[in-house]
């Protein structure tokens, strides 16, 4: 059998945790099975496992996928010539809710209360986010605002902790909305 290439492995690795986010996001984490990961892959068994050990390393998976996606999109917002304001950047953000991930990430926070590898995972990707959109605000009150780097960095963190905690509380209304399927608006 030939063997995978690296670019290859990752391609497979992404459409596994894919297929793990609408899964979880459909049935939940704890009602979600590997053969329905695995049917919603298009993927065997064994090559889900030669890829992830366990169903947790497949919500890890889950949540990173999720984080990158929020991840290239901030990481333009900084770059940009004239990034948003932190309303705009919320407004953006709030608009590309995907209501399956929503669903995955607020069950991703209620697994990590009672979970010790599922709260580690969680605790870095808030902090992950936190750290981005922090970048985000810096880069808009230098760019936009024109303050001084060292004073940006120091306004800018509570700015964005209020856009992580606006962000989170859509992302839960979006979850609920989805869970009784109604739409998001």
């Amino acid at each position: 059998m030939p063997r995978l290439t690296d670019a290859r492995k990752e391609l497979r690795r992404a459409q596994i945790a894919e297929a793990a986010v609408r899964c979880f996001g459909r049935n939940g984490l704890e009602r979600t099975s590997i053969a329905e990961i695995t049917a919603e892959s298009g993927l065997s068994a064994g090559s889900i496992y030669a890829h992830y050990r366990n169903k947790a390393d497949l919500v890890q998976a889950a949540a990173r996928a999720v984080l990158a996606k929020r991840a290239a999109v901030l990481d333009e917002y900084a770059a940009s010539d004239v990034p948003p304001d932190p309303d705009e950047l919320l407004a953006r953000l709030i608009a590309a809710i995907d209501p399956a991930e929503a669903r995955v990430g607020v069950q991703t926070w209620g697994e990590a209360t009672t979970n010790p590898a599922i709260r580690g995972i969680v605790v870095d990707m808030v902090d992950r986010m936190r750290a981005m959109l922090h970048d985000c605000v810096t880069a808009w009150l230098v760019k936009v605002e024109h303050h001084e780097p060292a004073e940006a960095r120091e306004r800018a963190t509570p700015i964005a902790h209020r856009v992580l905690a606006l962000y989170q509380a859509e992302l839960l209304y979006a979850a609920l909305r989805a869970a009784t399927g109604e739409t998001v608006s």
